[in-house]
């Protein structure tokens, strides 16, 4: 969601804003553009709505030369995907910005801008901002201080990246909310809203905190607090690859996630397992200390982390481990009843979800003091945020639509109430047990995943429809919930999910020949249950796609076509049925035509509120 590069150097910045904004592209965008300071000391700019591609023809045969510059990939708010709207946006052709985030005050000082006689291009709140700057640089502020003085004026949460003509070799930085990062390279300095966009130019970089402007030159770099005061901030060396990440023998990074899964879970057990049991060192140094005086859980997260959650809370109430779960952007606006010694716990692919972040910090202010984060990335505001931090190893994950993220999230969140098991009197055995499910689990999603051809020949039902029903029982009902995400992110098909036994309150209303309804439906404790709710759907003339362990005593019949899953305990059952959804949504929306790894109005990162 929104990106942002720029940089000031001793030679051309524009090949580098363009590869920027290319390794940018995985968090969701729908326009973009960059704009360099020339050598005849005008602002020279370029935008499309579209890709970067869109916008590399778009300087087709055009040379685009400067030693300042920045570059953005917007993500529409405020105003439609269209060139006026995309940044960078320019006052008076000689101040130039780009911005992450929402300025939720923007009409007043739109008002009040439009008295002081400026007029507007754009349908943004950004505009504003670059208009708010220009109006102290002409009030005989310098940068910095136009910069300071307008965050004063800001309400909201973003980052800026803002040249000047009348100072072309340098660009000033300001964070308050989104991330930003500071670049430290030879004879050059970068700003980047994302450690990927950097690492073509250097490994070696600062984050800039809430508050925070840098005032930046070829050579130098301050860095200035909220109050104005300068600062050090830690120098990072990043140790993630530069590599570019290629598509290999698949058609989409979303199939080759999905089947990247058996290799993410293994490599996330590496090194945490130890015989029988698990290394909870792996959590972090301070992890005994922290899990010892644990008494309840609250797991906040959005989308996909959010249904691992769910899942999650089933784990830990079976050891007796209270948990409560909430969507992150819900947390901060209602009065909570937590106990004193409860264990945060984050959920971010990205380690950047803004509302999550905010969660986080809400927590630290009702005065609780222990955190754990789980991302798959190790550079991020969550992990550096939490008292411990969990890293997945699941590598890159391109595709909008999280999938090898989310079984990765999964068996952490199982590690984890393995972890909290030996505090609650669970024995060695009972561990042992879960451990050796753990290791299995890499084979156990090879064998799910040889279901691929037979889940192709179910996906043209789902195309033909304008909706569709999942539903489960238990820990299974936030993997109907997962699924139906699936559908609806990929495939645009309107999808939605209930608990089974939940049926007779309401859906039922919605069933006929026209609704196909998905069943999730392993060998537990609540498959008789769950028989019974299937057979409600059956009598109303539904048509049934249910997903059912071999030994459950489901069989192919008229309007019910079933597919056997592998039999697995019940301990990862969950982990393992994700997997035919992922598949199921994945060849649906190869059907209808869709952008698989980059659906319509979505984005990876969600990095604004």
């Amino acid at each position: 969601m929104c990106g942002i590069v720029g940089a000031v150097s001793n030679r051309n910045v524009a090949p580098y804003l363009l590869e920027g904004l290319r390794r940018l592209e995985y968090r969701g965008y729908d326009s973009a553009g960059v704009v360099v300071i020339n050598s005849a000391g005008k602002l020279d700019r370029s935008r499309a709505v579209g890709k970067v591609v869109d916008l590399e023809n778009s300087l087709s045969g055009r040379i685009l030369t400067g030693y300042t510059g920045l570059g953005h990939t917007r993500w529409a708010t405020h105003g439609s995907a269209t060139e006026p709207n995309a940044h960078p946006h320019i006052c008076r052709n000689s101040l130039a910005l780009v911005c992450n985030g929402i300025v939720e005050n923007y009409e007043s000082l739109k008002h009040a801008q439009r008295e002081a006689g400026l007029r507007f291009s754009s349908d943004t709140d950004t505009e504003v901002v670059v208009h708010q700057i220009y109006l102290h640089v002409a009030s005989g502020l310098d940068l910095v201080a136009a910069v300071r003085a307008t965050m004063r004026e800001l309400e909201g949460s973003y980052a800026l990246g803002v040249v000047y003509v009348g100072d072309p070799d340098r660009l000033v930085a300001a964070r308050q909310g989104p991330p930003l990062l500071i670049g430290l390279a030879d004879g050059e300095h970068l700003i980047a809203s994302d450690i990927s966009a950097l690492l073509p130019a250097t490994s070696r970089y600062q984050v800039l905190e809430n508050g925070d402007i840098a005032d930046i030159r070829q050579g130098e770099c301050v860095i200035f607090d909220r109050n104005g005061n300068e600062v050090d901030r830690p120098v990072h060396t990043s140790r993630q690859s530069n590599g570019v990440i290629s598509l290999g023998n698949y058609q989409h990074f979303m199939q080759k996630e999905i089947y990247e899964q058996p290799r993410a879970v293994a490599d996330t057990l590496e090194g945490r397992l130890g015989g029988d049991r698990l290394l909870e060192e792996a959590f972090g140094p301070m992890s005994k200390k922290v899990l010892d005086r644990v008494q309840a859980v609250q797991i906040i997260a959005c989308g996909t982390s959010y249904h691992a959650a769910l899942v999650a809370r089933h784990w830990l109430e079976y050891v007796g481990m209270p948990c409560n779960v909430e969507v992150a952007s819900e947390f901060r606006y209602r009065r909570h009843a937590l106990q004193k010694e409860t264990l945060v716990v984050t959920i971010s692919q990205s380690g950047e979800t803004a509302d999550t972040l905010a969660a986080l910090e809400e927590t630290k202010k009702l005065g609780l003091r222990d955190s754990l984060t789980i991302s798959n990335t190790p550079e991020s505001s969550l992990v550096r945020e939490s008292t411990l931090a969990f890293l997945t190893h699941a590598g890159p994950e391109i595709g909008v639509a999280s999938t090898k993220t989310f079984v990765a999230s999964l068996t952490v969140l199982m590690m984890l109430s393995l972890a909290l098991a030996r505090r609650h009197g669970y024995d060695e055995g009972f561990e042992a047990h879960i451990v050796n499910q753990l290791r299995a689990l890499p084979a156990a999603l090879e064998e799910v995943l040889r279901l691929d051809s037979e889940i192709k020949r179910l996906a043209p039902a789902f195309a033909r429809c304008q909706n569709a029903l999942f539903v489960g029982r238990g820990a299974h009902y936030p993997i109907a919930l997962e699924g139906a995400l699936k559908l609806k992110e990929i495939s645009y098909i309107h999808a939605e999910a209930y608990p089974a036994g939940e049926l007779k309150h309401g859906p039922l209303a919605l069933i006929d020949e026209e609704m196909p309804v998905v069943a999730v439906a392993p060998n537990d404790q609540l498959l008789e249950k769950l028989k019974s709710n299937i057979q409600e759907v059956r009598a109303r003339g539904g048509r049934l796609f249910v997903f059912a362990d071999p030994q459950a005593g489901f069989e192919a019949e008229n309007n019910m076509d079933v597919l056997h899953v592998a039999p697995v305990d019940s301990a990862v059952a969950p982990i393992i049925y994700s997997v035919p959804l992922q598949l199921l949504a994945y060849h649906v929306a190869l059907i209808k035509g869709t952008d698989v790894d980059k659906p319509r109005n979505l984005a990876k990162s969600v990095t604004v509120e």
